[in-house]
């Protein structure tokens, strides 16, 4: 087995949870850093498909039950919710999504103490809009599988984020779910900001997982993704290309040789990678309970789709229901593959591990946006 860098955990726990104190914070200093950096003109969805939000008067409770939707649309981090509010919710900002906190106390021993959910003492937020016809919800999680787990014993611990995703299914009824975010690429072909879609999840845990029984196993949903708007949304991902271009240094990917002093940067044309399509069928996504990422020698190609921190969760709790929806992942490339010729030295902070936090904290926010265009294709897709 593959030794895990001994910080990896922790350094996952401070990328999830970053941001978060002043998200929670919720005021007026939060909704501007949650705006886009760049001014861009309003996206030019298709005519009748353009995300409308659709506020709720009075505004509920958070103790109150979740609105029926058709479709659930989850995310994670700030960065993640600030893109996916740019494109789901214009001119609605994550800050005024509607807490979530319906029998957050049920929920509250399975969560260790420092954990977001249990600082924010909520289990997430959530905003509804329309699609064309559809009821959409979209929502930010407060639990993650790295950041919660009590422990049970060695390898063992609780997995609250699991139980949530079957109350905001049995709550909604949605039809479809979505799980959206940031993610590590496996494939040296796959750029900054390609987002891979794919209908299936592993569990690759080593540390606080490692001995779960769920652990190594593979979930799939018989979803048939819809393809109409999928290069619809390739070309509104173009207008941010520009805030995915990296900088003429010598970056660690694998693929360059240097003509001189600076390393031109490859050009960026963000694109939606499928499964089926663009890799294998139902090659999974990788959820792990530390930070892992993909290099040119650990070949994490060959396992999976892309390297997070939850959506596997998703697999299991669908695999638990007796009428589970259709679920898909959706995650953007926010650091990509890295050259694993560079220096890992197992007991300290490491080049490998130095250069994928940089990329991941540097470009996360706005490969997000390719993510959230990817799940609005695939909404509108439903419309048909």
């Amino acid at each position: 087995m593959t030794l895990v860098h001994p910080d990896r955990k922790e350094i996952a726990r401070y990328l999830l949870s970053r941001g978060e104190d002043e998200f929670l914070a919720a005021g007026q200093e939060t909704a501007a850093r949650l705006a886009p950096t760049t001014a861009h003109a309003p996206i030019d969805f298709p005519d009748g498909l353009a995300p409308q939000p659709a506020l709720l008067d009075p505004p509920p409770t958070p103790t109150k039950a979740l609105p029926r939707a058709d479709v659930v649309v989850i995310t994670w981090t700030v960065d993640e919710v600030a893109a996916l509010a740019q494109i789901l919710t214009p001119g609605v900002s994550p800050t005024r999504w509607y807490p979530y906190a319906k029998g957050f106390s049920k929920y509250k021993p399975q969560i260790r103490p420092s954990a977001p959910a249990a600082t924010a003492k909520r289990l997430g937020s959530y905003m509804p809009l329309t699609i064309g016809f559809l009821k959409v919800l979209a929502m930010k999680s407060e639990l993650h599988l790295n950041q919660d787990g009590v422990k049970l014993g060695d390898g063992i611990a609780t997995l609250p984020v699991k139980d949530f995703f079957a109350q905001i299914i049995k709550e909604t009824r949605a039809s479809h779910v979505l799980t959206v975010g940031t993610a590590g690429g496996v494939y040296e072909k796959f750029g900054l900001g390609d987002a891979v879609v794919t209908r299936a999840a592993k569990f690759r845990c080593q540390q606080e997982f490692a001995n779960a029984p769920f652990n190594h196993q593979v979930y799939t949903s018989d979803w048939e993704i819809p393809t109409t708007y999928l290069a619809e949304a390739e070309k509104l991902m173009q207008a941010f290309n520009a805030e995915l271009q990296q900088p003429p240094v010598g970056p660690p990917t694998k693929d360059f040789e240097f003509p001189g002093p600076l390393l031109a940067p490859p050009a960026v044309d963000a694109s939606i990678r499928l499964d089926g399509r663009d890799m294998p069928k139902f090659h999974p996504i990788l959820t792990t309970d530390y930070f892992e990422y993909g290099t040119s020698t650990n070949r994490l190609d060959k396992e999976g789709a892309a390297v997070e921190m939850g959506d596997a969760a998703l697999g299991l709790a669908c695999s638990e229901l007796s009428q589970p929806p259709k679920w898909a992942v959706v995650r953007n490339m926010s650091d990509p593959v890295i050259n694993g010729d560079l220096p890992a030295k197992q007991f300290h902070l490491n080049e490998q591990t130095t250069w994928a936090v940089a990329y991941y904290t540097a470009y996360g926010r706005y490969t997000s946006i390719c993510s959230a265009l990817a799940s609005w294709a695939i909404v509108a897709g439903l419309n048909e």
